[in-house]
């Protein structure tokens, strides 16, 4: 394969990629808010409690969307470290997430309901960022021979052909006169 076709293949797979963790991403958003105002006008937990209790449901939810849909052809033999990695990386993600409604509403007295639900929706947003990059690059590895070890032979390759085109000639072996 050509150094274009494996750039192609992975950038082809990245995509697809994104496209899953956003579909999964976005009814764990559904979810997330759903409950969170469920939870704000039918009891008197405070904004930010709320906002725990829904982000924790959110975060079941998205473990089975990822593990079974988006990420469903990655390594599932270690399942143990790959829950406590997840769930690791994603109470990091609720810090973020809740730390941007806490500064708003405790911080700026920004609580009113329309106000409660666009900072919800920021901190969801900022800790996506965070949970894309630590699931896939920690949570749901690919397999050692998976779909990205077929690129790394033609990367080796194009790097190697790259070092000989730009070192000079070598000079001649022998007795200097």
């Amino acid at each position: 394969m050509s150094e274009r076709g494996a750039l192609r293949v992975r950038l082809d797979r990245l995509v697809r990629e994104i496209a899953k963790f956003g579909v999964v991403g976005g009814l764990g958003l559904l979810v997330n808010m759903a409950v969170f105002n469920l939870v704000r006008h039918t009891t008197e937990i405070p904004v930010v409690r709320a906002s725990l209790i829904a982000t924790v449901i959110a975060i079941i939810f998205n473990y089975v969307g990822f593990r079974y849909f988006t990420y469903r052809d990655r390594d599932k033999s270690g399942r143990t470290r790959e829950l406590s990695l997840f769930l690791a990386f994603s109470v990091v993600g609720m810090v973020i997430e809740n730390g941007v409604l806490f500064a708003a509403t405790y911080g700026f007295g920004w609580d009113t309901p329309l106000q409660s639900n666009f900072f919800k929706f920021f901190g969801i947003g900022v800790a996506t960022l965070f949970r894309f990059w630590s699931y896939r690059t920690w949570v749901f590895r690919t397999l050692p021979g998976g779909p990205e070890a077929a690129v790394a032979p033609a990367a080796e390759s194009f790097l190697e052909q790259r070092r000989h085109r730009d070192e000079p000639a070598a000079e001649p072996v022998g007795p200097r006169r």
